[in-house]
């Protein structure tokens, strides 16, 4: 394009109406939609994300630069309105940015066949966030580091345009069309009548099929309109993913079929979601990582809908009948977790709190305390699950090895049976997988980055199936903790405290216990079914509490970490109390108030009210500060949540048979053999071999000397 041509082009100016926004508070959730491609659409969504990894790559390195020579400019920085001229001369806002993206588009010869200007437009805007990041300060003062190119295995995500809620018919980039109805009439299972409805499935138990899709999807089509060209406005069949291509593509729209949930347990959720097409308002494609898929990717469609999250009924109904009219405290530990709560008012003679309203009266039982731990059977799982993870991680590191072997040194025993072999005179042995560490520089760092490695296809497949399976234990441990957190609100309150500690500093000293129990995933879950249940979570600073340290009297009582018992001596002026140390932690946090909600360090601990509570004795006391008086069962990793109800339906663990070692059948053969030729009192001993001589085994012919047929040590002092 010649410069005439550039000062002649046009770009669309402002608009003359009110450009709608989405409000920042209105309700939005969003849904996966699992794609099923055929292998041409796979290929094609292929060179989608490769052509958008290349131009965000490009964009990327352009804004590192252009950042980099901003850090570089002190004196054309000095104050904040050259600053400003500054980015504005070397291209730092976001509609420089663009314009790189639409640069690089058009410079190519293969991306403006699988990209068009409006991904180019949200890539850029991507990368511009970033560099926002680094540019200025956020409102805590920080700013993050210069933003680097990334890796090709860490892009998963092409961002797509919002579709116009003013204009009819006018959704660029990526498109959900079709209904849920169409879906159910042409997947729906045999048994099931024609003209079977969405509300319907919906209304079926949990268990019942409800579609029966097949493994591979036929492709849809638009249906022709009057000039014989296809109308994807008029589709009313099964959900699809549309996306037109690039403006120089000639292949059509890409079309991917949608695959649904099949069980009657998701419909409740999909009903919610996906039965108002209008409320349709963005698609994302995404694809993650998994080995069984061909290409080790699955692609996903994240539809973005104008319309609040689903809530289950029996979690809707466990939120209204939360006990609001008590006050708690939490513990956390590494490997438990302590709940205690009491009435926010006094108990009445009859045991029943005043309620603000009807749903929340209930029969006071006092003193209320939980503590969840891990069951015995989830610690046998997840040590079941590590020793996995270990041998995985194993299996990567001698296919890296293997791989570069020019780039580690040799081990201990590889470079003694070198130098045996050369002492011999036999030529050097190929060492396949060395087992020394790698060779370094003098400061300690690789000489070739870890980056550079050649890595196999098995190293390939091996990373992927070991990021698939953290991936299915982050999701169980998440699982586990929304429910317990569920279970805990439901029981104690959504209005608790919890002690302000950095839960990080617990991994560099029991890191393998804290990643076992989770603390923080708990915590965290916790403070959000808080919020939800209309409560909150506070926090109170551990240097204006220490509430380890104290005894609900008032009175200081120092322990140690291994101290579990919390025993306050009537002696030394106690009050003579003992129970659980992180009971009755948890029962201090009850009993905290913060003059600032969102200030931890502004808690105080009401030790007047703590005292007649819990010293004195009372409804629940004192069991409840020695031992769990509301067991909170912990859900395994292992369990899956009912469909459409949000409870957890445990799944028993499959019993494992090992196959014992080879030392351990040998030495169940010995046994066995000593136990089966053990001579009995009428028959005479075996013979037994003379000292000095070989014995040889059955197993082994090898000479081995006995240690019982040796002679006799010979006496140091000459005693007979």
């Amino acid at each position: 394009m010649d410069e005439a041509q550039a000062a002649g082009r046009r770009f669309r100016g402002r608009n003359k109406a009110p450009a709608w926004r989405r409000p920042a508070d209105g309700p939005v959730t969003v849904v996966r939609l699992r794609l099923v491609p055929d292998p041409a659409a796979r290929h094609r969504l292929e060179q989608l994300f490769e052509a958008a990894w290349s131009l965000k790559r490009a964009l990327r390195r352009d804004g590192r630069a252009r950042a980099l020579a901003y850090r570089a400019g002190h004196r054309p920085r000095s104050t904040p309105q050259e600053a400003k001229q500054w980015r504005v001369r070397l291209g730092l806002s976001r509609d420089a940015l663009e314009r790189a993206g639409y640069r690089h588009l058009d410079a190519s010869g293969h991306l403006r066949h699988h990209l068009s200007k409006a991904v180019a437009m949200h890539i850029a805007d991507e990368v511009w966030c970033g560099l926002e990041r680094h540019l200025f300060a956020d409102a805590s003062g920080r700013r993050q580091g210069v933003p680097k190119a990334g890796s090709w295995w860490g892009f998963t995500r092409i961002p797509g345009r919002a579709r116009s809620h003013t204009t009819p018919r006018k959704w660029e980039t990526f498109r959900v069309h079709g209904t849920l109805a169409g879906h159910l009439a042409a997947h729906r299972v045999p048994g099931l009548p024609e003209g079977f409805t969405p509300q319907e499935a919906a209304a079926l138990p949990p268990g019942a099929g409800v579609l029966a899709q097949p493994r591979t999807m036929p492709v849809a089509s638009a249906p022709r309109s009057r000039g014989g060209k296809g109308v994807w406005w008029e589709y009313d069949g099964p959900l699809t993913l549309v996306y037109a291509g690039g403006p120089d593509g000639c292949r059509g729209d890409l079309v991917v079929p949608v695959r649904l949930p099949q069980g009657a347990g998701q419909w409740p959720h999909l009903l919610h979601t996906l039965s108002d097409p209008e409320a349709f308002h963005k698609v994302d494609l995404v694809r993650r990582r998994d080995p069984a898929e061909p290409g080790g990717w699955v692609y996903e469609a994240h539809l973005m809908v104008l319309a609040p999250a689903y809530i289950a009924p029996s979690t809707a109904g466990r939120r209204a009948q939360a006990p609001t009219g008590r006050r708690g405290g939490v513990d956390g530990n590494v490997s438990n977790l302590a709940v205690v709560s009491a009435p926010a008012e006094p108990v009445p003679a009859g045991g029943v709190v005043a309620a603000a309203s009807p749903h929340t009266a209930m029969v006071s039982p006092g003193v209320v305390s939980s503590k969840v731990r891990m069951p015995p059977d989830e610690r046998d799982r997840i040590a079941r699950r590590e020793r996995k993870r270990r041998g995985r991680q194993r299996a990567l590191e001698r296919s890296r090895r293997a791989s570069n072997t020019a780039q580690y040194e040799l081990g201990k025993r590889q470079r003694k049976r070198q130098r045996r072999r050369q002492a011999a005179g036999l030529p050097p042995k190929q060492v396949t997988v060395p087992a020394g560490p790698r060779i370094a520089r003098a400061n300690g760092t690789p000489r070739r980055s870890h980056h550079r490695d050649t890595l196999s296809n098995t190293y390939r497949r091996l990373r992927a199936r070991d990021a698939a399976a953290a991936q299915r234990t982050t999701q169980s441990r998440r699982t586990r903790a929304r429910h317990t957190a569920g279970q805990i609100v439901a029981v104690h309150g959504p209005n608790l405290v919890v002690e302000d500690c950095d839960i990080s500093g617990w991994f560099r000293l029991w890191g393998r216990a804290c990643a076992r129990f989770t603390p923080g995933m708990l915590i965290t879950a916790l403070e959000g079914e808080c919020t939800k249940t209309g409560g909150r979570l506070l926090r109170a600073a551990t240097r204006t509490t220490a509430l380890s340290q104290h005894c609900p009297c008032g009175r200081r009582v120092p322990k140690h970490l291994g101290v579990r018992v919390h025993h306050c001596p009537i002696a030394d002026g106690g009050c003579g109390l003992t129970g659980d140390r992180d009971l009755i932690s948890a029962a201090l946090a009850a009993f905290t108030h913060l003059h600032d909600p969102d200030d931890p360090s502004t808690a105080r601990v009401d030790y007047q009210t703590s005292r007649r509570v819990l010293c004195a004795g009372g409804p629940g006391l004192p069991g409840a500060l020695t031992e769990s008086t509301a067991p909170i069962p912990t859900p395994s990793t292992g369990t899956r949540a009912g469909a459409g109800t949000g409870n957890a339906a445990a799944i028993p663990a499959k019993p494992r048979r090992r196959t014992p070692r080879r030392r351990n059948r040998r030495a169940a053969s010995a046994r066995q053999t000593r136990t089966s030729t053990a001579p009995t009192p009428d028959e005479p001993p075996p013979p037994t071999t003379p000292a000095g001589e070989a014995m040889v085994t059955p197993d082994r012919h090898r000479p081995r000397i006995r240690l019982f047929n040796k002679p006799p040590p010979r006496d140091l002092f000459n005693r007979p």
